[in-house]
């Protein structure tokens, strides 16, 4: 969706192939053929297998959140697809952070690499404000409906896919219209979920880690950590969800007296 309209001004036909959506419709728009494509590995080897996609004369090949990719066991399918472009092909890596696994995927698959960061590791967001609140457990279900009844959209992190739908349903019984997406629900319901929420006809958003990177939603101006992030990368991740492009955002995080 954000580069389709840079892509039209360029004469750059892009094309999104991912898993959840019909195959045959992205069959028949290779077949059209395309200067752009965004695709997750599985359906991009799907696809390459069916003789549907050839990549042996691919330019340029961009790893996006490389650091995700490799730390979820894609790493297997990213290597088989980077196997069948041109060893001279063009490859860029990015990611809001950048280690473990992705070193490998350096070693053996980019030619003479240089890294460039537009901020340090150690820089903050100016425009981001963190906040801690620590409440009983009894209370976590009220104080978050008091915040999710704000005019504007939240966005929530819980740890699990369970936890997700149990808050949103704890919501609804506060009178909060909240939607939830997670790896258990389909692609449409997701993209439904998403559409309800950046057109802010649902003000609340709850989410597991699967929302935390490469979704962009305007307007966001508050993250709500209602569990912890596993890690200080997740953090950062979830956290980036807002004061987006300039903009300003609070980040909040619920917890416990013994956290």
């Amino acid at each position: 969706d954000a580069l389709e309209p840079l892509g039209h001004t360029l004469s750059v036909k892009t094309l999104a192939v991912f898993g959840g959506a019909p195959l045959g419709r992205q069959i028949a728009a290779l077949e059209r053929s395309a200067d752009l494509v965004v695709a997750t590995p599985g359906r991009l080897l799907d696809l390459v297998q069916r003789g549907s996609c050839d990549l042996s004369k691919i330019e340029t090949v961009v790893l996006d959140e490389a650091d995700h990719m490799a730390d979820m066991g894609f790493l297997p399918d990213v290597r088989r697809l980077l196997d069948l472009t041109p060893p001279r092909s063009q490859r860029l890596l990015f990611s809001a952070t950048l280690d473990g696994a992705v070193a490998l995927l350096v070693r053996d698959y980019l030619t003479e690499p240089v890294a460039r960061a537009v901020d340090s590791a150690e820089s903050h967001v100016s425009t981001m404000e963190h906040r801690a609140l620590v409440i009983r457990a009894e209370h976590k279900v009220e104080v978050l409906a008091e915040i999710a009844g704000r005019p504007a959209r939240t966005l929530m992190f819980v740890r699990t896919k369970h936890g997700a739908d149990r808050l949103v349903t704890q919501l609804s019984r506060h009178g909060v219209d909240a939607q939830a997406i997670h790896g258990n629900r389909s692609q449409g319901q997701r993209q439904r979920a998403l559409d309800a929420f950046s057109r802010g006809e649902s003000r609340v958003l709850v989410a597991t880690d699967v929302a935390a990177r490469g979704i962009h939603i305007p307007d966001v101006d508050l993250v709500v950590h209602v569990d912890p992030p596993n890690d200080h990368k997740d953090y950062l991740h979830r956290s980036g969800r807002t004061a987006r492009a300039g903009a300003s955002g609070v980040v909040v995080s619920l917890l416990a007296p013994g956290q």
